[in-house]
């Protein structure tokens, strides 16, 4: 009696026993080569990848450009000192332009958690609705809006021009 283990190409362990030629033949039908089981795709939910990818973005690093920069006493007053939400949502992305070259986009919890770090909380829904409205001529977002599709954006040309000219106090 001869004894042989395959995996079937859907995972099914089979154990055969019996003559040579009768095991010969099963291979040959299975496809002679035993295969390792196969996995089950890993699924992952969309939160989950969400927060995967922020973890690749150093949002410490952010806040520590804006502490540590050139600009910083402006910065802190110029728009942290002040209620401008459009300012302080725009000024983790205009960070990332200057100082980080414009590596990667920011999503609206991203945004919203430098903003807590940097001690001017804009809660994410709040950034969310200010990147939709009355920020959205100054940022670029890498896809359409849609429900639970998180957008990264990064700032345009003309939201360069607007954080420079806020920063330095020349502001409307």
């Amino acid at each position: 009696m001869v004894r042989a283990s395959i995996t079937l190409p859907n995972g099914t362990s089979v154990n055969i026993e019996g003559s040579p030629d009768e095991v010969k033949k099963l291979l040959d039908f299975y496809g002679a080569k035993p295969q390792q089981p196969m996995k089950p795709p890993q699924q992952t939910s969309v939160r989950h990848q969400r927060v995967a990818q922020e973890a690749v973005v150093d949002l410490t690093e952010i806040v520590r450009h804006v502490k540590d920069s050139e600009e910083a006493e402006a910065i802190e007053r110029n728009i942290l000192n002040r209620s401008s939400q459009v300012d302080r949502t725009l000024l983790p992305l205009y960070i990332i332009h200057e100082y980080l070259n414009n590596a990667f986009g920011l999503s609206s919890g991203g945004i919203s958690r430098v903003t807590t770090d940097l001690g001017v909380p804009v809660s994410q829904p709040n950034v969310s609705k200010t990147l939709s409205g009355t920020a959205a001529r100054y940022v670029i977002g890498d896809r359409v809006r849609r429900t639970g599709q998180p957008v990264r954006y990064k700032l345009s040309r003309r939201g360069v021009q607007y954080m420079k000219s806020v920063i330095s106090a020349q502001a409307k």
